[in-house]
């Protein structure tokens, strides 16, 4: 199963290596990514594979809700079905 994961927030310092290395701990692979900075906002989108994961994606959102919390940043979880089934024209 993949998911999408969106982070906004103001920019500072970790945010990827924190976001990486908790996916990472729990063997979530980032298929594909992209992230900018507009006006001193950061954001970024991952596709993550959750294959082989040892968490399902409830646990990953209450985890990345925690973690958001953390580093004063937005945090979103979809799963890309879903994801695609909304933003298909």
């Amino acid at each position: 199963m993949n998911a999408i994961i969106t982070v906004v927030g103001s920019d500072k310092v970790g945010i990827i290596a924190k976001v990486s290395n908790f996916l990472s701990e729990h063997k979530i692979n980032i298929a594909d990514i992209t992230q900018t900075i507009l006006s001193g906002n950061f954001v970024m989108m991952m596709m993550v594979n959750l294959e082989k994961s040892d968490i399902d994606i409830e646990v990953l959102r209450n985890n990345m809700n925690s973690l958001a919390e953390e580093m004063g940043v937005e945090i979103n979880i979809m799963n890309e079905k879903v994801f695609s089934s909304m933003h298909r024209v």
